[in-house]
């Protein structure tokens, strides 16, 4: 055991000596690897039971593409309160007491969550629309209104 113990996995050209600790220093382990791809490419890969050396081939090496992905928010944005027909949103303005003390508040937009009837799609479109664009879907239709704004209904 004090002489070197070579691994049979390979025969080849190309021998590389691997120092192996033990009691007795001149020990080693010699590990020979052949350079032909195709002994290689039969077996896969080889796992060396005595050191945990894993030897395998590299079929090709391409460089690394960035990878491109959508993104996503974690949480889902909070739906603003503007109409998506008309445009309309928030109003800035006073509170005004019995003492003529003036504070600020907001005037909102009346929106309400509607299922709309979209007759080109043969189905009901839910869509959140303050009462003034609901009127103008009633006298107009959904189409041109959709139109005008350059909504997609399709997405909806």
């Amino acid at each position: 055991m004090a002489a070197s113990t070579t691994l049979g996995l390979f025969s080849g050209n190309i021998s590389t000596r691997i120092p192996f600790p033990r009691v007795d220093s001149s020990s080693s382990i010699r590990v020979s690897l052949k350079t032909n791809a195709c002994a290689v490419s039969d077996l896969g890969f080889i796992t060396s039971q005595l050191s945990g050396l894993k030897i395998s081939k590299v079929v090709s090496i391409q460089p690394a593409r960035p990878i491109f992905t959508k993104f996503s928010p974690a949480l889902q944005p909070v739906a603003r309160r503007i109409c998506p027909f008309t445009g309309k949103k928030a109003n800035r303005a006073n509170k005004v007491s019995f003492s003529n003390h003036k504070t600020k508040k907001l005037q909102f937009v009346n929106l309400q969550y509607k299922r709309v009837w979209w007759e080109a799609g043969k189905r009901f479109v839910k869509l959140r629309l303050s009462t003034k664009a609901l009127k103008t879907i009633e006298k107009n239709g959904l189409d041109a209104v959709a139109k005008k704004a350059g909504i997609d209904l399709r997405k909806l």
